[in-house]
């Protein structure tokens, strides 16, 4: 299993339960927190992903801002030693692979549950990217084209962000299509979502 969130730790215990051996593999070692995972603590991690967004950086993995919670089943993985990091994956051999730390293992199988980065090479043109490298983002709208949103980057990429995000994309594009005072009927025009 290679990669160090939600996604990766659910798939090794559900993995183990049904028998099979597992080896992970995570570029950092994972930081489990006890933190509640409530209310207010999807409104953080949202605020430190929209800060670095509004800041015009790229935004940082899901699980660097979120952790891992320490459930009871995960602390029990941990326990059994299934949710034990082996460290970065160097390469991949003709029958398995070889961490970071020069060890070695046989697998059959690589699953990569690695996440998702944004892909906006395609807007490379419009000339978006901050000197820091990301998008500089108000909630979905960016700020050096107000008329393109980005749902799905920045804080709309998580849980609590993504319920909202689509909602305000749509209003905001409606406002476009659409300002006060407009003769044209709403979806007269073309935006792209």
């Amino acid at each position: 299993m290679v990669g160090g969130g939600t996604s990766a730790v659910q798939f090794l215990l559900q993995l183990a339960a049904a028998g099979a051996d597992t080896l992970w593999s995570t570029r950092t070692p994972p930081r489990f927190t006890r933190r509640a995972f409530d209310p207010e603590w999807g409104r953080d991690v949202e605020a430190e992903v929209d800060a670095r967004t509004r800041a015009g950086l790229p935004p940082s993995s899901v699980v660097s801002v979120t952790g891992l919670p320490l459930t009871p089943a995960y602390q029990s993985g941990i326990d059994a030693g299934i949710l034990a990091s082996r460290g970065p994956l160097e390469r991949l051999t003709e029958r398995g692979v070889v961490f970071g730390d020069g060890s070695a293992g046989e697998v059959d199988v690589v699953l990569w549950a690695t996440g998702f980065r944004p892909e906006l090479d395609h807007l490379a043109p419009l000339r978006l990217r901050e000197p820091g490298g990301g998008i500089r983002m108000d909630g979905v709208r960016v700020l050096r084209e107000p008329r393109l949103f980005l749902v799905g980057y920045g804080a709309s990429a998580s849980t609590l962000g993504a319920t909202r995000a689509g909602r305000a994309a749509a209003l905001a594009a409606v406002a476009v299509l659409d300002p006060p005072g407009s003769e044209r009927p709403v979806g007269a025009g073309s935006l792209a979502l």
